[in-house]
């Protein structure tokens, strides 16, 4: 790492807001270490976060369908207990080359490779066809059945993104299929994408941004006025969460990309860090004076609970026991200062990636330098921020138009 005189960034210009008034932290002690990355549990509302889970039927409920339409009527979602089909493809050489391929060939992260493998698991315990003897049998399956297996899950109900993503996953597995010479044709080849609305992404304004950037620090701080046993622990959360906002911010990453951040990866001379994106695809974002100040103040709390040096070139953002943070843990921990800030509670991180494209975009930024910031690889997942700010466009529009 290395530190000296900050220069500008995105949002540099917005002013800093002052020092948290008292400090706050995760947890109590290691016996609530858990509650180290939940403070949920001590939030505004009582409640934990819901945490999401795999099965929700019991497995001895799980029988092959008659056929594809009542399968799918049966259990087409995402929760439906998946064991029958986990353990066909589990076992079966051609999957487990597949999920070889995706992360070694493609890159793929192992939230991605896992879906491919719900996907295949569900298209194998829906299609009871295609088994025989307890064994896949891929080259079975038939155009017809391929169709049908998706036209029935638009019938239960799918919205037709979903279904779509289902079928880019089959698609590519046979495509991966067909490359190892298994088989000579893929039946998802004329299966058609559904149309999809394409919706346009909530975003935070500048104000709301502020208030949720200032969350962490307001949150340990009551938290410590009624627990002062809290104030070593609050101190860390509070500034790691709000180092943590500022650099997402700052930069308009994925959460993923946040936590995967090193001190090897920053430089502070320079005003600029490394993320690993989606394939592993590398670029350099910016880092802005708050994040930058705030980032400083975190790594020297940190430091002080001997957690990692302040240039320690391993993982930047540490739960309560040294260990990286995780994705999981931020969500959690970004629905609490939510209702702290009294935000909408349907917020989630990746809003802030959001808001920082529509932030750049309305006060004028190229729309492919904001490309190059998000990693987009196609510039129309950019464009899609230029039809936010209603208020930019009305404004541009009764200048440049001869009647308005």
């Amino acid at each position: 790492m290395w530190d000296k005189t900050d220069q500008n960034s995105p949002h540099s210009g917005r002013k800093r807001r002052g020092k948290a008034q008292g400090s706050g932290g995760d947890a109590p002690g290691a016996d609530d270490a858990q509650r180290a990355e939940t403070p949920a549990a001590a939030s505004p509302t009582g409640a934990m976060p819901p945490r999401g889970g795999d099965a929700v039927t019991p497995a001895s409920s799980v029988q092959p369908a008659a056929s594809d339409a009542a399968a799918a009527a049966a259990g087409c979602g995402d929760a439906v207990d998946l064991r029958v089909g986990r353990e066909l493809i589990g076992r079966d050489d051609r999957v487990r080359g597949f999920m070889l391929y995706l992360r070694q060939e493609r890159q793929c992260s192992e939230h991605t490779t896992k879906n491919y493998f719900l996907d295949l698991a569900q298209f194998v315990q829906l299609t009871p066809a295609l088994v025989a003897d307890g064994q896949c049998c891929w080259s079975k399956l038939t155009a017809a059945t391929a169709r049908r297996f998706a036209m029935s899950l638009a019938a239960a109900g799918l919205q037709h993104s979903s279904v779509n993503r289902k079928v880019a996953s089959l698609r590519s597995f046979y495509r991966f299929l067909l490359r190892e010479g298994v088989v000579s044709s893929s039946p998802f080849r004329q299966v058609r994408r559904g149309k999809t609305a394409r919706r346009l992404p909530t975003v935070l304004d500048v104000a709301e941004v502020s208030k949720l950037l200032d969350a962490p620090a307001a949150y340990w701080a009551g938290q410590v006025a009624t627990r002062s046993d809290l104030r070593s622990d609050a101190e860390f959360s509070a500034t790691r969460d709000a180092a943590l906002l500022e650099v997402i911010y700052s930069a308009g990453l994925r959460v993923s990309e946040a936590v995967g951040i090193d001190g090897a990866d920053i430089d502070f001379l320079g005003s600029v860090f490394k993320v690993r994106g989606k394939g592993h695809k590398e670029r350099l974002c910016m880092l802005g004076r708050p994040a930058a100040k705030a980032l400083r103040e975190y790594l020297r709390v940190r430091e002080e609970r001997g957690l990692a040096g302040r240039r320690d070139p391993g993982p930047i953002f540490l739960n309560q026991q040294g260990k990286r943070l995780t994705t999981r843990s931020v969500e959690r921990l970004y629905k609490v200062y939510v209702l702290s800030a009294g935000l909408s509670a349907d917020s989630t991180p990746h809003k802030l990636r959001h808001s920082f494209a529509t932030h750049m975009l309305a006060a004028g930024a190229d729309l492919r330098v904001v490309q190059e910031m998000l990693g987009h690889a196609n510039l129309t997942s950019t464009q899609i921020y230029t039809h936010i700010d209603i208020g930019r466009l009305q404004e541009v529009y009764a200048k440049a138009h001869p009647k308005a």
